[in-house]
């Protein structure tokens, strides 16, 4: 692949793929437009480049017998709130944002999961850094979005190392003001997420000092209202809608470059970062039953935030999960997809 240098301000508008991990941000719920035809309308949350894009992409979003209007937000937290609130009916979001969600008590209930690759998820460091082991991290200083994904992968990598997060300068910082950090030298070290990693990779200004494979879930989430599942229309059009979902993550695994293409037009993104995350993140995902497994990992996560005192207290993520869309999936251990270019 060629490597093009990205300047530094075209990251900035990726302010708008926080990807549901987590970090505070407001919601855009300004209406994002409605598909499909009947009396029946299913109220969707989504983030730009997500669940909408690829749907269409796929040609999944032809011969709704419902509707779908779509809700756009910038991040997994306020669409979580739109749920709980039953502003939205589902939405899309990441692995962290349902256990704060638990955390506070929100209605809501985990109805369907994909796993893939966590490769995406990186504790990165300057090209030129002589940190070279996840153990040189000790006493250095590293920017992270609080309550993230990335958090939590920073937390579990140091872990792997011996350290603890409090062997480790933390610099609570949102992506934006976390990227101005990094390149300008303020801290050693960025725990992030793709296509933030695709970002800087391609822009040559960092390399990857440990990722999250085989010490995070690689996890993602549709997260349903409660009161939308007890509505028998509702849930029919919501199983409907997740096998959607499911057949277009398929189609992006068998065509990375068409939604990469796609993707970096939703989105801004360069097409050479779009692709590179396609092709370590995205296109890896397996659909994957919600199962005890997948609790039991959930669980993990959110004690390790409560031991933090970032969740006030005990959570039990067994009660926020619905089990009944899993159909014949395979368990949410499986192996995720590893893209080989042809």
């Amino acid at each position: 692949m060629r490597r093009h240098l990205v300047p530094a301000a075209l990251l900035l508008p990726l302010t708008l793929l926080l990807t549901a991990c987590g970090g505070k941000s407001a919601a855009d719920t300004a209406g994002a437009g409605t598909d499909g035809k009947g009396s029946l309308t299913l109220d969707v949350g989504d983030q730009k480049g997500g669940s909408e894009a690829v749907l269409r992409a796929a040609g999944e979003l032809e011969n709704l017998d419902y509707k779908i209007k779509w809700s756009t937000f910038t991040s997994g937290p306020p669409l979580l709130e739109a749920v709980n609130a039953k502003a939205v009916d589902i939405g899309g979001v990441g692995n962290t944002p349902p256990v704060f969600a638990a955390g506070a008590g929100s209605k809501i209930s985990v109805v369907a999961a994909w796993h893939g690759t966590s490769q995406g998820e990186a504790v990165l460091v300057p090209k030129n850094s002589s940190l070279h082991r996840p153990e040189d991290l000790k006493g250095r200083s590293i920017a992270v979005a609080q309550g993230s994904s990335a958090h939590y992968q920073l937390i579990a990598s140091l872990k792997e190392a011996g350290l603890k997060l409090g062997d480790v300068k933390v610099k609570y910082l949102q992506p934006a003001d976390a990227l101005a950090a990094f390149t300008g030298g303020k801290v050693d070290a960025w725990a992030v997420w793709d296509p933030y990693t695709s970002q800087v990779l391609e822009a040559g200004q960092g390399r990857i000092l440990t990722d999250g494979d085989g010490v995070v879930n690689g996890l993602s989430f549709q997260v349903a209202a409660p009161s939308a599942l007890k509505d028998t229309k509702k849930a029919a059009a919501v199983k409907d809608y997740l096998d959607r979902l499911r057949r277009a993550q398929d189609w992006v695994y068998r065509h990375p470059d068409a939604w990469a293409k796609v993707w970096a037009k939703d989105t801004g993104l360069p097409y050479e970062v779009a692709l590179a995350s396609v092709k370590r993140t995205n296109a890896s995902r397996i659909a994957v039953a919600v199962d005890k497994p997948l609790i039991s990992s959930e669980q993990r996560i959110a004690d390790t935030f409560t031991e933090l005192k970032l969740i006030p207290g005990k959570v039990d993520f067994a009660a926020f999960v619905d089990t009944r869309f899993n159909g014949g999936l395979p368990p949410s251990t499986t192996t995720p997809r590893v893209y080989k270019d042809s």
